[in-house]
């Protein structure tokens, strides 16, 4: 299995977040012999380039089966924490310093563990409060065709049980511009946050418009405006380096 990591950005708080990737033809390879090498030295090339690319997926498969049973990083005791900054830290020194490729970075990635208060006081609310729901939580970053920067949309799925339908009942979204200032480090400027794609329970649409009963024309118009329903609040700030909750990322692609 062929996993791609990006080159790490780096918070100043040292929070963590490692994102999910389906497998798909490594943007890893590197071409490392041209038409005047060698056959030997060609081979040879190859050969150590297959070596590393081998040695580095071990220790991707090493961070993952860490991150296990974590619950996204709720739950974790500190000699977990460890291993996992371990594990981390040894896929990170594999392409250390190398400038952020726009190209790798561009997709929707899935949050599998993180160690950012910002999220994990959503995963801690959820597991307390039995009328709130956390589904998945992705980043999506705009950026393939830009050269410095480009858009990061934070994407959290939640849910209000029996009202909404279960861990994707609304959607929120925050939405920021960014810029490289660094090997390490970007530039955020956040613009608009978003509350979209409302899906209501099979209880709350039995409530409105029971279908023992002909739909009224008011029913109908109830369940299409909560549906349609998109609040946007737009956020003016003078913006901040690097990521924070979000950065210092360990991430793999998640075409979705």
């Amino acid at each position: 299995m062929d996993l791609a990591f990006v080159p790490p950005l780096y918070p100043p708080k040292g929070n963590r977040a490692i994102y999910e990737v389906k497998p798909f033809s490594s943007a890893l390879h590197r071409n490392l012999y041209s038409r005047r090498i060698s056959p030997c030295l060609a081979t040879a090339a190859t050969q150590t380039s297959q070596t590393s690319e081998f040695v580095v997926e071990n220790k991707k498969h090493d961070l993952l089966r860490a991150i296990q049973e974590t619950k996204r990083g709720l739950v974790t005791t500190a000699d977990q924490r460890s291993s996992i900054e371990e594990a981390l830290v040894s896929v990170e020194g594999y392409n250390l310093g190398l400038p952020i490729d726009l190209v790798k970075l561009d997709g929707t990635w899935r949050l599998q563990y993180t160690s950012a208060p910002d999220v994990l006081i959503l995963f801690e609310a959820a597991a307390r409060l039995p009328f709130f729901q956390v589904g998945q939580i992705f980043q999506k970053f705009e950026c393939r065709d830009q050269s410095n920067g480009g858009v990061i949309r934070n994407v959290v799925r939640w849910s209000i049980p029996t009202l909404l339908e279960e861990q994707e009942g609304a959607t929120l979204l925050v939405s920021a511009k960014f810029d490289i200032v660094s090997v390490r480090n970007i530039y955020l400027q956040f613009e608009e946050i978003t509350i979209q794609n409302i899906n209501v329970s099979e209880e709350l649409q039995a409530l409105i418009a029971p279908a023992i009963l002909p739909r009224s024309f008011l029913s109908l118009q109830i369940l299409q405006f909560i549906r349609a329903f998109r609040a946007q609040i737009p956020v003016s700030n003078p913006g901040r380096d690097s990521i924070d909750g979000f950065s210092r990322l360990l991430q793999e692609l998640d075409l979705l």
